[in-house]
Order: C-alpha cells, then sequence, then structure tokens
C-alpha cells in the first residue's frame, strides 16, 4: 500500500540517499569543516597575516640615471665632449616615512588580521546555526512522515474491514467510498510531507556536504539560560567584529596623526665627467614640511575621528539590537513550549481517544465510517501539530544556544 509513483523520481535527485548515519553534532563538525564559505574566510586571514609582514616597511628605493649640465646652447651647444661641466650621473634615493606611520601601519595589519579573524567565526556561527536547524528539520520532517504512515495504516485496516460490514447488510455501500476519500486525502498529506522531506535532505547537503545524509542519534534538548546569554554578548561574533573595525578605525586615526610629522630621505649619487677631470660623488637628506596641515593632514585626522566615532555607535546599536532579538526568541521560545505542552498533553490525546470511541461506535453498529474517517482526519492534524510545535522548540533550542553564545564557548 506504501508503494508511490514519486519515490523513484525523489531517488533520481542527488543526494535523496540513505548513507552512513549523522548525527547532531556530527553534522555540526562536518559543516564547519566544509563550508566552502569558511575556506574562503581562512583565506583571508592567511592574506591578511601575509600582508602584515609588509606593514610598516621601507618603500623600495629608486634608480636614478642622468646627464648633468648638458649644453644646449652658445658655442658648445650639443657637443658634451666638448663641454667641461657635463656629467653622467647615476643615484639612488631611498625615502624614510616616519616611525610613527610605520607603527601605525603594522597597527592597521594587526587591525585587519583581527577583523579577518572575526569575519571567519561570525561566518562558522552562521554555517553551524544552519546545519543545526537542517539536522532538526529533517528530523521532524521524518518523524512527520513516520506517524503520518501509521496513522494511514491504522486508517486502511479499519476501510478494509467495510466490505465484510457492507457483505452483511450493517453498512451501506456508499461509506466504502467515504474511507477511500478519507485514505485519498490522507495520501495527499503524505505526498507533502515525501516533498517536506526530500526539501529538508537537500539543505542538509547544503551545509555539511554529505551527499546522502542520513539522520541518527536523538535530537538534543537544549537547556535555555537567558541570563547567561545575555550576559555573554558582548562577546559575540558579530560584536568582535565591530571590535575588530573599531581597532582598524583607531589605527587609521593614528595613521593620519602621522602625516603631521616630517619623513625623510636619502640620497646618493656618482657623476662621471670627461677623463681629462675627476668623478664626483653627491650626498643628500630631504626632510618633508608639513606646513599646510589644515588643508590636508587636519582633514584626514578628522575623516579618521568620525569614523572610529562611527564604529563605536555601531557597536552599540548592536548589542542593543542583540539583546533585543534574544528576548523576543526567548518569548518565542516560551510560547512555543507551552503550545507544545498543550498539543502533547490535551490535544492529542483526545484526537486519540475520539478515534477510539468512533472506532468502537462504528463497529458496534452506532457510527458511520464518515464519523470514523473525520475522527482519522481530526487525529492527523493533532499529531502533525505537535510534531510541529516540538519541532519549533528544538529549532528555537538551537538558535538560541547556537547564536547568542559568547565566542568562547
Amino acid at each position: 500500500m506504501r508503494s508511490f509513483l514519486c519515490l523513484p523520481l525523489l531517488a533520481a535527485i542527488p543526494g535523496i540517499a540513505f548513507a552512513g548515519p549523522l548525527t547532531f553534532d556530527a553534522a555540526l563538525r562536518q559543516a564547519k569543516n566544509n563550508a566552502p564559505s569558511i575556506r574562503a574566510k581562512t583565506l583571508g586571514v592567511d592574506a591578511a597575516r601575509s600582508a602584515r609582514g609588509a606593514a610598516g616597511a621601507l618603500p623600495d628605493p629608486t634608480l636614478a640615471v642622468g646627464i648633468d649640465s648638458f649644453p644646449i646652447s652658445g658655442p658648445l651647444a650639443f657637443e658634451p665632449q666638448r663641454d667641461d661641466f657635463t656629467m653622467a650621473r647615476v643615484g639612488v634615493s631611498q625615502d624614510i616615512p616616519n616611525l610613527a606611520k610605520r607603527h601605525a601601519q603594522q597597527a592597521r595589519a594587526d587591525s585587519d588580521i583581527r577583523a579577518a579573524e572575526a569575519g571567519t567565526a561570525v561566518e562558522a556561527r552562521t554555517v553551524e546555526v544552519e546545519a543545526a536547524l537542517a539536522w532538526i528539520n529533517l528530523a521532524y520532517a521524518e518523524r512527520r512522515l513516520a506517524a503520518l504512515d501509521d496513522l494511514l495504516a491504522r486508517l486502511q485496516r479499519v476501510v478494509g474491514s467495510t466490505s465484510s460490514a457492507v457483505a452483511s447488510g450493517n453498512a451501506r455501500p456508499a461509506q466504502t467510498l467515504a474511507g477511500q476519500q478519507a485514505i485519498a486525502a490522507l495520501q495527499d498529506r503524505r505526498s507533502e510531507l515525501v516533498s517536506n522531506v526530500a526539501r529538508a535532505r537537500a539543505a542538509l547537503i547544503r551545509w555539511t556536504g554529505d551527499p546522502a545524509p542520513e539522520i541518527a542519534g536523538p535530537i538534543p534538548d537544549f537547556a535555555i539560560d537567558g541570563a547567561t546569554l545575555r550576559a555573554s554578548l558582548d562577546r559575540q561574533p558579530t560584536i568582535r567584529m565591530i571590535d575588530a573595525e573599531a581597532g582598524q578605525a583607531d589605527a587609521d586615526v593614528r595613521m593620519a596623526d602621522a602625516g603631521r610629522r616630517s619623513d625623510f630621505g636619502v640620497n646618493l649619487a656618482y657623476q662621471r665627467r670627461d677623463p681629462r677631470f675627476g668623478d664626483y660623488v653627491s650626498a643628500g637628506v630631504t626632510v618633508s614640511l608639513p606646513f599646510f596641515t589644515r588643508n590636508r593632514q587636519s582633514a584626514l585626522i578628522a575623516e579618521a575621528q568620525a569614523n572610529a566615532g562611527r564604529v563605536a555607535a555601531q557597536r552599540e546599536a548592536a548589542l542593543r539590537a542583540l539583546a533585543a532579538d534574544l528576548d523576543a526568541d526567548i518569548a518565542d521560545h516560551v510560547m512555543h513550549h507551552e503550545q507544545w505542552m498543550r498539543a502533547r498533553d490535551t490535544l492529542q490525546p483526545l484526537a486519540e481517544e475520539r478515534v477510539r470511541l468512533e472506532t468502537a461506535s462504528y463497529g458496534a453498529g452506532r457510527a458511520s465510517l464518515v464519523d470514523v474517517a473525520d475522527a482519522y482526519a481530526a487525529l492527523a492534524d493533532a499529531t502533525l501539530t505537535t510534531l510541529d510545535r516540538e519541532a519549533l522548540v528544538a529549532a528555537d533550542g538551537a538558535r538560541l544556544s547556537l547564536t547568542y553564545r559568547s565566542d568562547d564557548q
């Protein structure tokens, strides 16, 4: 009775197969180990660390080659071989930024590394949460399908006994049609649940990279401690990333302030004259003169300081948003838990009792098959509602525990 035409189609979908068991913890580990987005962020960290080696280093020296005192007028115009002052020159120069600027460049590079690491932590947290929700969704999708299959089998047994009741005159032939209609309605719902299982499995494949994940092990029971989660908000990966941005902004302020100080340079040149005369060597030192700081350095410092203030304000706004989201998610979790308890302890037992009573009445000839079918439809609604609410509680627990925990937990 459970062979459906859709099963070969689902089997053709990549990943719709059964492989080794995948527990909740294993799914999270696999997701973090296989996520391309995390690998991309990690490569960004490697790039930032590599760039750190060049921060604060001296710029490359400059080679200069030229001719000095080349005559272009007078009796010796364009005849350098006859002129006593024409010289061929080759020299090198080296710019030396001030020490404060070089230290600021190193501080900025260190902040870039911390920002890249924080970005990696944020992405890892996102992948972990999404993988957890995908695992829970697949687990409950399979539970819903199994529960409906059990109800469908029970209803089919009841409907199968209608033929003998009709033959004995205890039931009208039309009641058989009502039973078949009820079975078809449940089969429609089953088709929807089969699709939901495939969708949930596809999501888990996306986050874990497992081509054919098979759920195994218990569904975790998350204990939510609101006070602990609130106390750890300032150690969240998103806050750590903003802190790293604040470090970058502070380094930019130091860099702009270093522009008020003079940079230096040294140069050395060798000058060759006619063989009748001696050669020369020239050496010199250059010093930048930041006289007009109002038009350049002061403007850059003001820009960097404003950016640092912006990052500080963003941190406060992010903390407030996290606190508000946490309180809202905890409130939803409490609501979902109460609704689940109500469905599990009241709605579903009442629906089970109704099925039992209607089935007994039908056997005694005091109820029709339509009444039994309605009772089974109500039981299917109550059972799936209970599982839906339980799934919400589990998803809430995973989201709260993984999203709002501190980065060092």
